[in-house]
């Protein structure tokens, strides 16, 4: 086995879906790998899976201390975190319309200011060894909105920003970041692991309704395999040259291609009266 494959792996969420399928798909390879979980019975069963190699740790992405203890504690046990994979997260399903702020927060709680406390956390350790990557497990939805997901979008939507950013000002320092935007992949996302609106509108039944019931006759039918989207992140990390935005699935690649096309015809359209600003 090459030293590449070697690395100390931090991954957030790995109790189930596609952090659980590239928690195991690493430790397959001999790779190092902190998992973090929200009960004890499924640390202590990981830390049990292969002991010295899997190392389980509790954390709420949203306790910043609690974010800077765990990554601290990760760090003295193995020496230093090659990759940080950002995967903990969830969905929020309804209108713009009918989800309460709460629910927003709570969003952006988990999806964005956890993502970013795990970045604050590992990016000293990294620019002291001059080396490390940042992995931030967005979606296509953080390229393309869909109706009745407008919250989650804007969640991974900020993710990409950030991580756009952080590759531009991390580069120098031996710092790579890699942004994961998968299609439908078939896990518990738009099942046991979605939050719903409280309420419906019936004005929004004919565009987000109409989404949301597919997105539940679709739940368990979707062509993602976890499997093979955790082989494709671990392809992509121990390329030579890691992407800075890579798509999973064809429906990701029709999705996102078709909002760039549409995005492109756009900006030319409008591009006389986009030029006509300046002084």
């Amino acid at each position: 086995m090459s030293n590449e494959k070697r690395r100390t792996w931090f991954i957030t969420g790995v109790s189930s879906g596609l952090g659980q399928a590239l928690a195991e798909k690493l430790l397959e390879t001999g790779a190092c790998v902190i998992g973090t979980f929200r009960n004890e019975v499924a640390r202590a069963a990981f830390e049990a899976q292969a002991p010295g190699q899997s190392i389980g740790l509790l954390l709420d992405v949203t306790d910043e201390a609690e974010v800077h203890s765990s990554v601290l504690n990760a760090v003295t046990r193995t020496g230093g975190i090659d990759v940080l994979v950002n995967n903990a997260g969830f969905g929020l399903e309804g209108a713009i319309e009918e989800v309460t702020l709460d629910q927003v927060r709570q969003q952006f709680e988990v999806n964005v200011f956890g993502p970013i406390a795990l970045i604050q956390a590992v990016l000293p350790y990294m620019r002291k060894r001059r080396t490390g990557h940042i992995v931030n497990i967005t979606s296509m939805a953080g390229l393309t909105a869909f109706p009745s997901l407008g919250i989650y979008n804007a969640s991974k939507y900020a993710l990409e920003g950030l991580s756009e950013a952080l590759a531009k000002e991390a580069a120098h320092l031996g710092i790579r970041v890699t942004i994961i935007e998968p299609g439908g992949v078939r896990t518990d996302w738009a099942g046991r692991s979605m939050v719903h609106a409280s309420k419906t509108i019936d004005d929004y039944a004919q565009s987000a309704g109409v989404y949301r019931d597919g997105l539940a006759q679709r739940n368990g039918q979707q062509i993602g395999d976890p499997q093979k989207v955790a082989a494709a992140i671990i392809t992509a990390v121990y390329s030579e040259e890691p992407p800075l935005h890579l798509l999973l699935g064809h429906d990701a690649l029709h999705y996102v291609g078709q909002k760039l096309g549409a995005l492109q015809a756009e900006i030319m359209k409008w591009a006389p009266l986009s030029s006509s600003t300046n002084f």
